[in-house]
């Protein structure tokens, strides 16, 4: 059965009128358009390859790649297609993937930059295994940008102000959202684990199940669409930002990862249960190389915030077991489970490229052999700050990488610092409130 008879007759079977064709963009929106499921697959599929050159705000970042605005051939991925519970009308969705009118891999795609590195780890026999953790706040709908935006009501008809960790009465204030929420995630092939209430108020964290790192990045980014989505139909608004209330704990994306060989053996543990010689070596990568992809964990002027609440937020690249104030924590489990827990992402990072990033880091401290800083105890927010303070520290950091040019590529790193240093400038424009309040007639 060809591609084409096999999206056809899942149309047919589930009265799909309309196809949404999707592509994350480098900020790990969902770009694309819809089409007449009738017409799906009559003739070539194109979009501009320029919508990697987007910035957050719209704007394109020029090279002289891109700058023609040229035309690429776009193909499905079968293993992504699912319905879109929200729409009126019945419809699909497929994430597609880019080639030039040559057939070649289209390098800037932030889902080709996964592919590539998992195809590094397919190269030595390794599948790495990762579940990622995504927390976000609901928020009360509010059209005033100059205003700090609040909690909603709950079903209770109260908004929770106090911070409320774990606590179940807090988390069933929003049960009608996360019944939906879990209900169209199922239907999209989400897996979903678990949620809890977390450090802020109406703020709540959703586990995903472990698996393979590509179909875990799809469907984070299909989750976050969900959220935006449900939180919509009950009167609320979510936000996946690093840091949007102040005073408030930052939203994270933690990432659990270990890896497997062809045998399907976690190559973190030794026969007799103790960590391998790889299982140190994927830290020390860690540890060497994510100060130089640091913007592909921290995104954007925000996400530099979130590190300021040393309480809810790594500080620096120290490792421990069983310990969540370092930024590198190994739970504590059996031993066929032994994993690394990355704590450094924000929620508003791109999916593909987080994951390409920390597994990118791991696999050049196993290739090199890199060993760790020996694992600390007690808390790491008592030792100095590690990491860089702001984006231009970031984006010249990243362009400068050598390491980070050979295993993401060099189209992709001059891409990415380039529209990094687009929306910084645009936000560097801005005069805040707190500037007008302050200095405005006392300076």
């Amino acid at each position: 059965m060809s591609k084409k008879d096999i999206f056809n007759n899942w149309f047919k079977q589930h009265d799909i009128e309309d196809v949404e064709v999707l592509l994350p963009d480098m900020a790990g929106a969902a770009r694309g358009k819809i089409i007449p499921a009738s017409s799906f697959g009559e003739g070539e599929m194109k979009m501009p390859e320029a919508i990697f050159g987007q910035t957050v705000s719209g704007n394109y970042y020029e090279t002289d790649d891109n700058v023609e605005d040229r035309d690429m051939l776009l193909v499905p991925d079968p293993d992504t297609l699912c319905s879109v519970p929200w729409m009126e009308l019945p419809t699909a969705s497929v994430i597609f993937d880019g080639f030039t009118k040559d057939g070649e891999e289209i390098l800037t795609s932030p889902r080709r930059v996964l592919q590539n590195v998992l195809s590094l780890y397919s190269q030595q026999g390794w599948n790495p295994v990762v579940a990622p953790e995504a927390e976000f706040y609901l928020l009360n709908p509010s059209t005033d940008i100059n205003v700090e935006i609040e909690p909603p009501e709950g079903r209770l008809g109260r908004t929770d102000t106090s911070k409320q960790p774990y606590s179940l009465d807090a988390m069933n204030n929003f049960d009608p959202f996360i019944n939906q929420v879990y209900e169209y995630s199922e239907l999209q092939g989400i897996n979903i684990d678990n949620v809890s209430q977390e450090m802020g108020p109406a703020q709540l964290e959703i586990n995903f199940v472990h698996g393979d790192a590509l179909s875990l990045a799809d469907q984070v980014f299909r989750f976050k669409r969900t959220v935006r989505e449900v939180a919509i139909m009950h009167g609320m608004h979510a936000t996946f930002m690093a840091r949007p209330i102040t005073g408030e704990a930052g939203s994270a994306l933690h990432i659990h990862q270990s890896i497997l060989d062809k045998s399907g053996e976690n190559i973190f543990s030794n026969k007799n249960g103790t960590q391998t010689d790889l299982f140190l070596n994927y830290i020390g990568g860690l540890q060497k190389y994510m100060p130089e992809a640091l913007l592909l964990f921290a995104p954007y002027a925000n996400s530099y915030r979130r590190f300021l609440s040393y309480w809810s937020s790594p500080v620096n690249l120290e490792w421990a077991v069983d310990n969540r104030s370092v930024g590198l924590r190994v739970p504590d489990c059996e031993p066929h489970n032994r994993r690394v827990e990355n704590r450094l992402a924000g929620s508003d990072v791109n999916p593909y490229l987080v994951l390409a990033a920390t597994l990118a880091c791991g696999y050049l401290g196993m290739i090199e052999k890199i060993k760790p800083r020996d694992s600390i105890e007690g808390s790491a927010y008592d030792l100095p700050f590690d990491l860089h303070r702001n984006m231009y520290a970031s984006i010249d950091a990243f362009s400068a990488s050598k390491a980070m040019r050979k295993m993401l590529g060099d189209s992709f790193v001059d891409m990415y610092s380039g529209i990094k240093q687009k929306e910084h400038e645009q936000f560097q424009e801005i005069i805040t409130p707190w500037e007008r309040e302050v200095l405005m007639l006392n300076v």
